[in-house]
């Protein structure tokens, strides 16, 4: 399986790039064409007085149609995808994960599994960490 990087931001719902213990990730999420017309990539709705995106807002929105999604429904459908240096093996690998949390070492992290050793390697928010082995 060959992952692509993305090329822009823009074209992204997260991304971050940071080391995991002896290790390194960086993982992203694509954002996701709407369902209903196929035509847009579906965002967060844009405010009308200042143009940007509203940043807490409940649900993604296509600027095509106006088909919106529940937060957490669409955030499920997407796909994590990553390229990490593994911290348990040291070798270099790519995997994916459903774009959701889950708890890992007492954490909520996406978890990746290493394609080569089978470890579990945790992508938690910024300065948070786990508890260890």
């Amino acid at each position: 399986m060959t992952i692509k990087e993305p090329e822009s931001m823009d074209d992204l719902v997260y991304f971050t790039r940071r080391a995991v213990g002896n290790g390194k990730v960086m993982a992203w999420v694509h954002r996701k064409k709407c369902p209903k017309c196929g035509k847009a990539k579906m965002g967060k709705p844009i405010d009308e007085k200042t143009g940007a995106a509203k940043i807490r807002a409940k649900e993604y929105k296509c600027p095509e149609c106006g088909y919106t999604e529940e937060k957490t429904q669409h955030e499920e459908s997407l796909t994590l995808e990553a390229k990490y240096t593994c911290p348990h093996c040291g070798k270099q690998g790519e995997g994916t994960t459903l774009y959701k949390r889950k708890m890992f070492e007492g954490v909520p992290s996406y978890v990746i599994v290493c394609q080569h050793c089978g470890g579990k390697i945790g992508i938690t928010k910024k300065m948070k960490e786990g508890k260890g082995d």
